[in-house]
């Protein structure tokens, strides 16, 4: 064989592995893009099962299955909930918008539970929808990135977390001084 004819075989063999590798990239997102319909269809029941007639309004099994089974029925849809998060994961969402859909998560589960207004916090809040929007935001990305809002959100909850914990310490503190002091 010449030369010529083994830079063109060559060629000839890189061309179908660059083609094989368009095609199995294409697979892979079309598997994706068929997950996150896939999920987007689980957010529908979750929180959009049954329009409110005549508004933009609907009620999922997030809030039906909270109303009737109080607590139980928060955690369970809220585990449920958890699905978008590890198809965000698969899908390479940035870690700092994962903190943030389990924010959402963890608000919703908390708000639906406290007794009668939780109910109608958990039509309001909509966490999957909420949570779904983030992972859409992400999907057309070769390369996702998280915005300064994601950060901020995340960093806000962080400090809040840390006062809520530190206020009582603080208080405890302060009485046990003015007791003992």
């Amino acid at each position: 064989m010449t030369a010529s004819g083994a830079r063109s075989s060559e060629s000839h063999h890189e061309g179908s592995d660059a083609v094989a590798d368009a095609e199995a990239m294409a697979q892979t997102h079309l598997a994706r893009t068929d997950e996150v319909e896939r999920t987007a269809a689980l957010v529908r029941w979750l929180d959009d099962a049954v329009r409110i007639p005549g508004t933009r309004f609907g009620i999922g099994l997030d809030a039906l299955v909270g109303f009737f089974a109080p607590v139980i029925g928060d955690v369970i849809t809220g585990l449920v909930a958890l699905k978008v998060m590890l198809t965000a994961a698969r899908r390479g969402v940035p870690r700092i918008v994962l903190a943030r859909m389990l924010l959402n998560v963890g608000v919703d589960v908390i708000g639906g539970i406290v007794p009668i207004v939780g109910d109608t916090f958990d039509l309001l809040w909509r966490a999957n929808v909420r949570n779904l929007e983030l992972l859409e935001r992400h999907q057309g990305e070769l390369e996702a990135r998280a915005r300064t809002s994601d950060y901020v959100i995340v960093g806000g909850a962080l400090v809040a977390v840390v006062a809520s914990v530190a206020a009582p310490v603080v208080a405890l503190w302060w009485l046990v001084g003015l007791i003992f002091g």
